[in-house]
């Protein structure tokens, strides 16, 4: 974990954080990585769920130590007026505010936009939901797993031949929060260099899914196509598969563009497919993809894997193994790029964490600390708004904080 102290891409930036799981604190935490102020607002005696799901160590959940990088968690009891009044408190100068609670929840506190921006004018608040702020939907329970059926993504994941499947993580809300911090990046913009106030960012998670689904609605739209789920191939691009290997490996091989089709095409030996008019262009091969397939998986099926890398490898065809965790752990492009890094839990123990992400050159991401201990930072917090001594110990013994 980096100890330096320079100035970060988000230095002077503060960020409240409410919600839990994954969508709101996911975006929170790219806040955090990029060296703004993040206090995480937790539930007494419980918090975030977080930190009891997945793999556990000591009771608390490796995820949450790496999703929680940099962030101050302050419990505060926000059904409680009393909790309601210190978060108001901390928004008077906070910058944004990203929480992902059903609609109409932080109304019901007090805690809404019309509350909040009247507190803080320049606040940027970030809302993320299943369904966002309006809408027959706006109401209803809103999950990940929702979002990805009804953006349409589970609709096309898996084989013909099967039931829709899912992508095997929490994408809905990985691209919620993405399009949550790009919002919010935006209305700090204008805010700052454009002479405007704070807005909302309002993020449904169906329509982040959505947002990526590629030329499905203008297909439909004029042709009335519908994709359909196609296993591991790339609808319309040819060729681009999985295919298997002879000693039960698979690779995926992206042939898909003119020049290395030809390329691909004379790795395997079939200068005539390499050679023929019909396959010079996609539109063509399209029309014959299951012929090219074939004979691309007739190809690997005879070699074992790391063969078949070499050899598209001195082809210049793009070629790549399915990777489980354990490849990429012990991967040394992941390696030399500070992908895995190492950090220690709070007991001595060695852990490993997903680098950050993106690479900026001069004001990179970087750990400052993990995901910190239930109400760690409370004094520190409470302090900035004036609350300590006999206040603070008030609020304790009351159960606010």
């Amino acid at each position: 974990m980096s100890t330096e102290h320079t100035r970060d891409a988000l230095h002077g930036v503060k960020v409240i954080e409410l919600g839990g799981l994954v969508a709101g604190p996911y975006a929170a935490s790219l806040f955090a990585q990029f060296g703004a102020e993040v206090i995480k607002i937790e539930a007494p005696g419980d918090g975030d769920p977080l930190r009891r799901w997945r793999k556990l160590h000591n009771g608390t959940s490796l995820w949450w130590y790496s999703q929680s990088r940099n962030k101050k968690s302050l419990t505060l009891n926000l059904k409680s007026e009393k909790g309601r009044k210190v978060a108001r408190a901390l928004v008077k100068d906070a910058d944004v505010l990203v929480e992902n609670f059903r609609p109409g929840t932080l109304e019901g506190w007090g805690l809404g936009w019309d509350e909040l921006s009247a507190i803080n004018p320049r606040l940027v608040m970030v809302r993320i939901s299943g369904y966002g702020q309006t809408g027959p939907y706006r109401d209803r329970p809103g999950f990940a797993s929702i979002a990805e059926a009804m953006g349409g993504l589970r609709y096309v994941t898996g084989y013909p031949n099967r039931a829709p499947v899912r992508v095997g993580v929490s994408i809905g809300d990985t691209l919620g929060s993405l399009y949550a911090v790009v919002g919010a990046l935006m209305a700090l913009r204008h805010r700052d260099v454009n002479g405007g106030t704070g807005q909302v960012v309002d993020v449904a998670l169906y329509e982040a899914v959505f947002a990526v689904m590629e030329s499905l609605i203008p297909e439909f739209s004029r042709f009335g196509f519908v994709r359909e789920r196609s296993g591991g191939s790339l609808p319309g691009i040819a060729p681009s598969n999985t295919y298997p290997c002879g000693d039960g490996g698979y690779v995926v091989i992206a042939g898909n563009s003119d020049g290395i089709f030809k390329r691909l095409m004379y790795a395997i030996g079939r200068a005539d497919f390499a050679d023929d008019p019909a396959l010079a262009r996609n539109d063509g091969r399209v029309e014959q993809v299951d012929r090219i397939d074939a004979a691309i998986s007739g190809w690997t099926a005879q070699r074992d894997l790391q063969d078949v890398l070499g050899a598209l490898e001195r082809a210049d065809v793009p070629v790549g193994r399915i990777y489980s965790a354990a490849d990429i752990h012990r991967d040394a492009h992941y390696r030399h790029r500070g992908m895995i890094e190492a950090a220690v839990l709070p007991d001595g123990q060695a852990v490993d964490l997903p680098g950050l992400v993106p690479r900026l050159t001069q004001t990179p991401a970087r750990t400052r600390w993990l995901g910190p201990a239930l109400g760690a930072h409370v004094e520190e917090v409470l302090d900035t708004i004036g609350v300590s001594g006999e206040a603070l110990s008030a609020l304790r013994a009351e159960e606010i904080v």
